[in-house]
């Protein structure tokens, strides 16, 4: 899971950075590993125009920790991205954005996951690539840039001026269109992508199951009357944030172009798309304040209270009925307030967040994601104490967090302990772009949810169903007939994945080549 970003200003005398830095701040919560930005003037030629880059490791404050990193990156176009690391290395030279200088400047962010990566670095290493990371979006990168030099080879073949010099082509629409068209033919798995092409603009583009979610908008330049800005990201609260009027998301299989005085240019690039967007964005990754497919998330998560306090009330049996709900902050709280409103129980606030800590779901290692959980959280014992206290938090997938705030609760002296997932049981690896590469990591495989209460110390565990989650979600956007729920199901929708359903690692991914596949 990361977050992208792209701008575009009307006015090529202007500078992005300032949008690119509070937009990305406001998609933090995507990934807190790294942050980087590439930006770029249109208003001059070919010949003067450079691209500037910063990136660092840490968040987007850590990036731009003083007014001279941001006065290096003028230009009134720009992309920029968060990351956690999901593909490939965690050092400085893996963070995006990446750069290519062929057949054009070229800069590119990305969120998701290829799951034929291995298959396209060796294709591009056999025709003399060099690639430098081992992150899959530098093969992205380099497969786009193979397929744009195609189409402007094929468009300026056997064309010369009156020296007999070869004709450079104009990087126009359709090259670029076409260019996204065979990438996504090539490319396999989940992805949101974009791409600051040198002297034209951004493309962006969404992978054709629509698994990662992207989105763009517009607004008034402040300096060109008539004119307009546009921007592209992975969740619309981004562009909220910087006074963009939400256009609409970018369908699956599907290519927006930014380019300046003209309107966005949209064109489908995949076949025959298919939309499965990652269920997980509606419970997990994505702000309450979100909206995505044209789903309010808050609405959708307020939903998943009350579906989750029917199961309890159907299943909880002879157990006493708990004292108290507390949610686990930030994600699960406006299920926890719904689920206690449906079952008529007090809501508390039972643990105070440390907001100085990034999320521990995200973090690198199973020992920092263990001392992260007591760092960030703080119980108030008076909410425990002699209580039986339903704790609800958005999954569980690893238990390590699970397992910390059972103990947590008990030391501040619950009589009981109930633990509720707004989440089925995650019990498979996720290969678009979630870090659950193997599956004997998630607390939920092979066990009975009385069996993970015994390991996570619980006096009771409750999850929800699949189908009832996801109803959630289809009841505000009927159109989204199916999701991507591989965590849940073990089912996948590329059919290169279930070779590496019991392990996705990139260890296990080297052993064997992805097949080329089309999208259904």
């Amino acid at each position: 899971m990361c977050g992208i970003l792209g701008t575009l200003l009307a006015d090529g005398a202007s500078h992005c950075i300032g949008d690119l830095v509070d937009g990305m701040t406001a998609l933090q919560h995507r990934g807190q590993d790294a942050a980087g930005f590439t930006t770029a003037c249109t208003s001059h030629d070919w010949a003067r125009v450079t691209f500037k880059t910063v990136k660092a490791l840490g968040m987007v404050r850590d990036v731009f920790s003083d007014a001279e990193a941001a006065a290096r990156n003028a230009g009134n176009v720009g992309i920029a991205h968060v990351r956690y690391p999901t593909a490939g290395g965690s050092g400085l030279d893996d963070v995006q954005p990446f750069y290519a200088n062929f057949p054009c400047g070229l800069a590119l962010a990305h969120n998701g996951n290829l799951t034929n990566a291995e298959q396209l670095r060796r294709e591009l290493v056999g025709r003399h690539r060099h690639l430098n990371t081992s992150s899959d979006s530098e093969a992205l990168l380099n497969v786009f840039a193979e397929h744009l030099a195609a189409n402007l080879d094929a468009r300026t073949r056997g064309s010369s001026d009156a020296a007999g010099r070869p004709f450079g082509a104009p990087i126009d629409a359709s090259t670029l269109f076409d260019a996204v068209e065979a990438t996504m033919r090539r490319c396999v798995g989940g992805y949101a992508v974009v791409v600051l092409v040198h002297n034209v603009g951004v493309i962006a583009f969404r992978d054709p199951w629509g698994i990662r979610p992207l989105v763009f908008g517009s607004r008034e330049s402040a300096t060109i009357a008539g004119q307009q800005d546009h921007a592209v990201a992975s969740e619309s609260v981004a562009l909220d944030t910087l006074n963009f009027s939400i256009c609409r998301d970018v369908a699956p299989g599907e290519a927006v172009l930014l380019r300046p005085g003209l309107a966005p240019e949209l064109r489908r690039c995949a076949e025959a798309p298919v939309h499965r967007p990652c269920i997980f964005e509606y419970v997990y990754f994505a702000r309450p304040d979100s909206i995505l497919d044209g789903v309010d998330v808050y609405a959708a998560q307020l939903k998943m209270g009350e579906k989750l306090a029917a199961k309890v009330q159907k299943i909880l049996g002879d157990r006493p009925p708990p004292d108290v709900v507390i949610a686990v902050p930030d994600t699960s709280r406006p299920i926890a307030l719904q689920c206690a409103a449906s079952l008529g129980c007090l809501y508390r606030e039972g643990f105070i967040k440390n907001r100085y800590i990034g999320r521990t779901f995200i973090m690198p290692g199973q020992d920092q994601r263990r001392k992260g959980v007591r760092a960030k959280l703080n119980p108030i014992k008076s909410e425990f104490r002699g209580r039986t206290v339903m704790l609800i938090d958005d999954s569980i997938v690893r238990g390590t967090t699970s397992t910390e705030l059972v103990a947590m609760a008990r030391e501040a002296g619950a009589a009981r302990v109930y633990f509720v997932s707004a989440s089925p049981e995650v019990r498979y690896p996720n290969v678009y772009g979630i870090a659950i590469a193997t599956s004997t990591e998630l607390i939920a495989h092979g066990r009975t949810p009385d069996q993970v209460a015994e390991k996570l110390g619980a006096d009771w565990v409750l999850f929800q169903d699949l189908e009832d989650l996801e109803d959630c979600v289809r009841e505000l956007n009927p159109k989204l007939t199916a999701f991507e729920n591989c965590v849940f199901s073990g089912e996948y929708v590329t059919a290169d994945a279930p070779a590496c359903k019991g392990d996705c690692s990139p260890r296990a991914s080297e052993k064997a080549a992805s097949p080329q596949v089309s999208p259904p």
